[in-house]
């Protein structure tokens, strides 16, 4: 016959229970996504761990939720470490979290590593895309929130380094699902009425989760599209978002924004001093120089000066008539006398003149011009014309030898 068991009552067993649990497991590690996210107005975490098959309940008391980092929500996969605890008044087990992380950082690095490379891809982060920074701006156009640290860090080193400059904050929430919409409808405000000079657009640290909205692609688009310049200042040094390659320029903390776009009022005024000092000694130098120069010129002096100039340019005026006259006449010369030979030319040819050296022109009855004796044979009738009058004769006898 079978030993009877002991009967045990539900809190024997949920003793033995928790005993065996609690210190089988009082420290693990748990990594799995949240489900069913319950946050109390006391403070407490509640929700579900979970993976493809199972489920765990997980508690984290106000004493440890108060320093996470970022702000849990379905679908996080996380990282928790705790230790495992039975509850029960329910007879049910959870996992008391000492500590939480998010365990999709490796997740999110890739994918905006492969939006930082489509985006570089479209030419949004080249350096001819940059415009220089305004060298003193009147206005500033702050976008980030209006409650954070951020904000009143940029006003306060503004107000130090330039009072004449104004700040413009368009508020706007720096992290969560609203932040990257509220960016961009920011940007596009401060374009649209011209509000600024310069953008400055960022936020505190925090973790890679709480700096997302800055990497979104809307608002990198936004950033880059901006015809204000912009100045990206999302985190702290080690910090970094997508805003940053597509700015105009990057600072590392807003602090250092606020110092980057903010001349010092004092180095300018310094600077402009400088200057005006440098322009009156320069100023005072030539006119020195010209009183000098002045100081040299009297009624007597400026005369001679003006002889000085005045004698050589009329000689040389002297000179060149002379040499246009000699020309002139030389041309004259040569002209009349190519007229002479030209003149000479045509007396020569002119038949006066032949007949007048003692020619006489012969011609026949029919007023052929007789060149050959053969040609007037004996008896026949011919005009003779001398210098002056004319003569009529009839031919004797012909001869026909050549002279």
């Amino acid at each position: 016959m079978a030993p009877t068991l002991p009967t045990l009552t539900v809190s024997d067993i949920t003793s033995m229970i928790k005993e065996l649990l609690e210190g089988s497991f009082p420290s693990v590690t748990v990594e799995g996504e949240i489900s069913n996210y319950r946050p109390s107005s006391t403070g407490h975490i509640y929700f579900t761990l979970k993976d493809a098959t199972s489920a765990i309940s997980a508690v984290m008391f106000k004493g440890k939720s108060r320093y996470l980092a970022f702000t849990p929500k379905d679908g996080a996969l996380v990282r928790v470490t705790g230790s495992v605890s039975v509850y029960a008044a329910r007879g049910s087990y959870q996992i008391i979290v000492d500590a939480m992380e998010m365990a999709g950082a490796g997740d999110i690095l890739k994918i905006l590593e492969d939006r930082k490379r489509r985006l570089a891809d479209e030419g949004l982060f080249d350096q001819n895309r940059k415009r220089p920074l305004p060298f003193f701006p009147e206005k500033i156009a702050v976008i980030t929130s209006p409650t954070g640290a951020a904000v009143r860090d940029i006003l306060q080193i503004v107000g130090r380094r330039n009072p004449c400059v104004s700040v413009t904050v368009l508020p706007a929430p720096v992290q969560g699902p609203d932040a990257a919409e509220t960016l961009v409808r920011q940007i596009e405000t401060a374009n649209r009425w011209n509000l600024a000079d310069v953008i400055i657009i960022g936020r505190g640290g925090g973790s890679l989760e709480d700096l997302l909205p800055f990497s979104e692609e809307s608002v990198v688009r936004a950033v880059a599209e901006s015809k204000i310049p912009v100045v990206s200042a999302v985190g702290h040094e080690i910090d970094w978002a997508l805003t940053d390659y597509a700015a105009d320029a990057r600072a590392p903390t807003p602090s250092a924004a606020a110092e980057l776009v903010t001349p010092v009022k004092d180095d300018l005024e310094s600077a402009i001093t400088a200057a005006e000092n440098v322009l009156r000694s320069a100023m005072e130098s030539k006119l020195e120089r010209v009183r000098l120069i002045l100081s040299r010129f009297t009624p007597e002096s400026l005369e001679l000066l003006f002889r000085r100039i005045e004698q050589p340019r009329l000689l040389r005026f002297d000179d060149a008539k002379e040499n246009l006259l000699a020309l002139m006449r030389e041309r004259v010369t040569d002209a009349k006398h190519r007229l002479a030979l030209q003149v000479s030319a045509l007396e020569n040819g002119n038949p006066r003149t032949i007949l007048a050296r003692g020619y006489s022109m012969v011609r026949t009855a029919d007023g052929a011009i007789l060149r050959d004796a053969a040609e007037a044979p004996a008896g026949t009738v011919l005009e003779i014309t001398p210098a002056r009058g004319r003569l009529t004769a009839r031919v004797q006898e012909t001869n026909s030898e050549k002279l």
